[in-house]
């Protein structure tokens, strides 16, 4: 067996989307992937709903027993900037993997059906989709306007760089998720991200400590439509080590792309003394169950044939 590469370069993308417009989001996607690609990186992570958008703000005229005219205007604005998986945007940002020789996550607002989804999409330097996680659990007005995923789409990918994985936004405070993610071995634990609270940093810190993995957040920057104002989404992009040193970032205030090198041989010395998934577990006391079984809404058994 083939030795793999143990220090790389990794990269975030700080950058927001084209709020409504795919086409163009699409296009700065290729070029912050191009960004990623001069700067020496092996993989680039795209904050979450990067495409599609993540409308900060939005009330999409709810109110609790009521929704408007204008609000349901507001949401088919935002359906339609959402993508099909697979589908032409899909194939449009794997010819940028493919295109850049980088392993690319990215989060979208996936369009299944009548329902929206956060989605976080895998793709491999050639080109490859190889994966989707969809978010589990929408946060507040989020529930509004994304559906919930299931727990067939967890996954942790054994590539060429490492065995890679994403959990989006607040899904980080979801314990038990994080566990899974542990237990399958997660050595590139992509955060994508939203939150640019000052609680958020010391989250994924928290998270790399645990899980002695390396996490890569991104987190969209969003500048306001009046200059003056303060932006809508700030940033806070970083890259933490399995021993819960901060590498790059965090950064604020513009778009940007966070880089490091990163070296595998740190997550083996950090499980020296804690696998929370392994030796420093108790399942005679504790065990988790993780269901991945997919949930259809409709099963239709067909009859067998004559």
């Amino acid at each position: 067996m083939t030795q793999r590469e143990s220090k790389f370069q990794v990269c975030v993308v700080q950058a927001g989307s084209v709020l409504f417009d795919t086409p163009r989001t699409l296009e700065k996607l290729a070029h912050w992937a191009g960004a990623a690609r001069q700067a020496g990186a092996r993989l680039a992570v795209f904050p979450e709903a990067f495409v599609g958008g993540y409308p900060k703000g939005a009330q999409f005229g709810a109110s609790l027993g009521n929704r408007t005219s204008e609000g349901r205007e507001e949401f088919r604005a935002y359906f339609d900037s959402a993508i099909a998986v697979p589908g032409p945007e899909t194939e449009s940002i794997a010819a940028v993997a493919r295109d850049s020789q980088l392993n690319l996550v990215v989060g979208v607002i996936e369009r299944a059906g009548g329902t929206l989804y956060c989605t976080v999409l895998f793709f491999a330097p050639s080109g490859d989709l190889l994966a989707k996680h969809r978010k589990l659990m929408p946060t507040a007005l989020e529930r509004i306007v994304w559906g919930a995923g299931d727990g067939s789409t967890l996954p942790v990918l054994e590539t060429s760089l490492g065995r890679l994985g994403a959990v989006i936004c607040w899904e980080n405070y979801m314990p038990l998720l994080r566990m899974a993610m542990y237990a399958k071995g997660i050595e590139l634990y992509c955060a994508p991200t939203v939150d640019d609270r000052d609680a958020w940093i010391p989250t994924i810190r928290h998270i790399a400590y645990e899980g002695r993995c390396f996490v890569l957040s991104a987190c969209q920057f969003l500048a306001a439509d009046d200059e003056q104002a303060k932006p809508l989404i700030r940033g806070g992009s970083c890259i933490v080590s399995p021993f819960g040193a901060v590498l790059a970032g965090p950064a604020y205030g513009s778009e940007q792309l966070v880089t490091a090198e990163i070296d595998l041989a740190e997550i083996a010395r950090g499980k020296f003394d804690l696998d929370v998934a392994g030796h420093y577990a108790r399942p005679d006391v504790f065990r988790l169950h993780v269901n991945e079984s997919a949930q259809p809404t409709v099963v239709i058994d067909l009859p067998e044939p004559a």
